[in-house]
C-alpha cells in the first residue's frame, strides 16, 4: 500500500497519549504547536505517492506490490545508488530538517532485515517475527520513529543501579502471550508523526541489565504508551513567513513512558540477551545503512546551508570581496566531501548475503568529520550575514502599518533583492544558523550518531588497520642497518 498524506495524518488521529504544556493534546493533526509539521510529513507522502514520481521514490517487492524505497534491499550496486536517489528527492522536500523522517529508521529496520541470520542463530522466533515485521511496516507504509537511548539520570551508575531500576524502559513481566515493560526511553524525534516506535537500547548493557535488553515495536497508541513532548517550537512561530522552517518542520522530540505496556511476542525481537540487543546493529548492516540514510539527509542539508551562505554574499553585495570567496570555496568544498562520502559508501560497497550495503567504516569516517563540521558550517554562515540575520522586522505584523511598510522599504536595501525579498530571505537564514530552532539542530547533528567518542571508536574499530600496517611492514623490510654496515666493508674490501 503506497499512503497519500491525506492517509498518513487521518492514522495519527488514534488517540495516542501525547502531553504539552502540562495538557494530554487530544488531535496533534489540528494542534498548533504540531499541525503544520504534520502536514509537511503529509506532502513527504503525497509526493511518494503520486503517479509522475512511482519510478523515483517505489519499488516492486516479491508479492508484486509496490512500496516506498526506503524499505527497499539493494542486491547491487545500481539498486543502492536508485535508492539513494529516491532519499535524496524527499529528503530535498524538508532541506534535511527533518532528521526522523520516515526514511531512517526504515533503514534501521530494513538492515536488521537484511541480517536475519544474525537473529536465527539467537531464536528463531525472534527471527519470524523481525521478518514479519518488516513486511508488515514495508507493505503499510508505515512511519516508524525509534528510542534507543536511556534517560540520562545518575550517568555515573548503570541503569540497574539507578535509585529507581525502572527508569529506564525494562522488562518487568514475562508470560505466553508477550512481556510488560515499564520505564522511560528518549528520544522520539519525530515520534508526534509516527506510526510506531521500535524500542530498543542501544547503549552497551553490562552483566546483570538483562531486563534492560529489549528490542521491540509497537503502534504509538499502545495502551499506557505516553507521549511527552518537549516544547514545540512550532507553538512560538505562528508566521511561516517569520520561521519558515520552525513552523513547519519541527519534528518535536519526546520522552516516551511504558506504563507496564503489555509488548505481544510477534513484536518482539530480543528480550533480556545482552549480546544480541548489541549484536542486532553491529552484525548487521543495521547500523551502518541507518546512518547511511543520515548521511544522505545531511549532504541535502548542506547543500541548501551553501546555497545560503552564496544568497548572503548576493543580498549583501559582498561576492567579489577576495575573502567572501575563500570563505564561500571552503563550504563548497566541504559540501562537497560530503557528497563524495556518500558515493564512496556506495563505490566501496559490499555484500552481505545477497544485500549490497555501503561501506563501513566509510561511513564512520563521514560521521567523524561530520561531527565537528555542522557548527562550523553554521558559525561561517554567521560570518558572512553580519548583523543582517538580526535587524530584520519584528514581524509579517509590521507590514500591515503603512508607515512601518514604508521605513521597511527604504532600510531594507539590498542590490540583488528587493526589501522584501531581503526580509524574506533573512527570515528564513535566521531559522536555519540562529533561532531556537536552529539551536536545537546543532546539537542535534552533534549527537545524533552519539558522542564524538563513540562515533571514533567506530571509525577505529572498523578501519583498514592490516592493510596500512603492510604497507608499513612492506616499506621496513626494504632496507637494513645490516645493509648498510655491510656497505662500507664491501667498498673497503674493493
Amino acid at each position: 500500500m503506497i499512503k497519500t498524506g491525506s492517509a498518513h495524518i487521518a492514522s495519527l488521529r488514534d488517540g495516542r497519549e501525547i502531553f504539552l504544556d502540562g495538557q494530554k493534546i487530544s488531535d496533534a493533526t489540528a494542534h498548533p504547536a504540531f499541525r503544520r509539521a504534520v502536514a509537511s510529513v503529509g506532502r513527504m507522502f503525497d509526493f511518494h505517492s503520486a503517479p509522475d514520481n512511482r519510478a523515483l521514490m517505489t519499488f516492486e517487492t516479491e508479492t508484486g506490490t509496490l512500496a516506498n524505497r526506503i524499505w527497499q534491499l539493494p542486491t547491487s550496486y545500481e539498486e543502492l545508488k536508485t535508492r539513494r536517489r529516491g532519499l535524496e528527492a524527499w529528503t530535498e522536500l524538508h532541506a534535511g530538517f527533518l532528521g526522523r523522517a520516515p526514511d531512517h529508521v526504515a533503514s534501521c529496520i530494513s538492515g536488521m532485515y537484511m541480517g536475519l541470520d544474525q537473529f536465527e542463530l539467537y531464536d528463531p522466533a525472534r527471527a519470524r517475527a523481525l521478518g514479519d515485521y518488516y513486511r508488515h511496516a514495508r507493505d503499510n507504509d508505515l512511519y516508524l520513529t525509534y528510542v534507543i537511548i536511556n534517560p540520562q539520570a545518575d550517568r555515573s551508575k548503570n541503569a540497574a543501579e539507578q535509585a529507581d531500576p525502572f527508569l529506564s524502559a525494562a522488562i518487568v513481566d514475562e508470560d505466553t502471550s508477550g512481556i510488560t515493560v515499564r520505564g522511560a526511553k528518549m528520544l522520539a524525534t519525530g515520534g508526534i508523526m509516527a506510526n510506531e516506535v521500535f524500542v530498543t537500547c542501544i547503549q552497551p548493557l553490562q552483566k546483570g541489565e538483562e531486563r534492560y535488553a529489549l528490542s521491540f515495536a509497537i503502534p504509538m497508541n499502545a495502551k499506557g504508551l505516553k507521549i511527552l513532548s518537549r516544547k514545540s517550537y512550532e507553538a512560538g512561530a505562528p508566521s511561516v513567513f517569520d520561521n519558515p522552517l520552525s513552523s513547519r518542520f519541527d519534528e518535536n522530540d519526546a520522552v516516551l513512558y511504558f506504563d507496564d505496556v503489555k509488548v505481544p511476542w510477534d513484536r518482539v525481537f530480543v528480550a533480556g540477551d545482552i549480546a544480541m540487543t548489541g549484536r542486532q546493529f553491529h552484525a548487521t548492516p543495521a547500523h551502518v545503512y541507518q546512518n547511511y540514510q543520515a548521511q544522505i539527509r545531511l549532504s541535502v542539508k548542506l547543500k541548501f546551508l551553501l546555497a545560503i551562505a552564496r544568497r548572503t554574499a548576493e543580498v549583501n553585495g559582498t561576492t567579489g570581496f577576495p575573502q567572501v570567496r575563500e570563505t564561500l570555496g571552503q563550504l563548497a568544498a566541504e559540501a562537497a566531501m560530503v557528497d563524495a562520502f556518500v558515493t564512496a559508501m556506495e563505490a566501496k560497497g559490499s555484500f552481505y548475503g545477497p544485500y549490497f550495503v555501503p561501506d563501513r567504516h566509510t561511513l564512520y569516517a563521514a560521521q567523524t568529520l561530520t561531527q565537528q563540521l555542522y557548527g562550523k558550517f553554521i558559525t561561517s554562515l554567521r560570518e558572512l550575514a553580519g548583523g543582517g540575520m538580526i535587524m530584520l522586522p519584528s514581524s509579517v505584523h509590521d507590514y500591515q502599518n503603512p508607515e512601518l511598510a514604508a521605513l521597511i522599504a527604504k532600510t531594507q536595501q539590498s542590490p540583488a533583492a528587493s526589501a522584501e525579498e531581503k526580509v524574506k530571505f533573512y527570515k528564513l537564514a535566521w531559522d536555519a544558523v540562529g533561532s531556537e530552532f536552529a539551536s536545537r539542530h546543532a546539537q542535534y547533528e552533534m549527537f545524533y550518531a552519539g558522542a564524538g567518542f563513540v562515533v571514533k571508536n567506530h571509525s577505529f574499530r572498523t578501519y583498514d588497520w592490516a592493510g596500512a600496517e603492510r604497507l608499513l611492514d612492506m616499506m621496513l623490510a626494504s632496507y637494513s642497518l645490516a645493509d648498510e654496515v655491510a656497505q662500507p666493508a664491501a667498498r673497503a674490501a674493493e
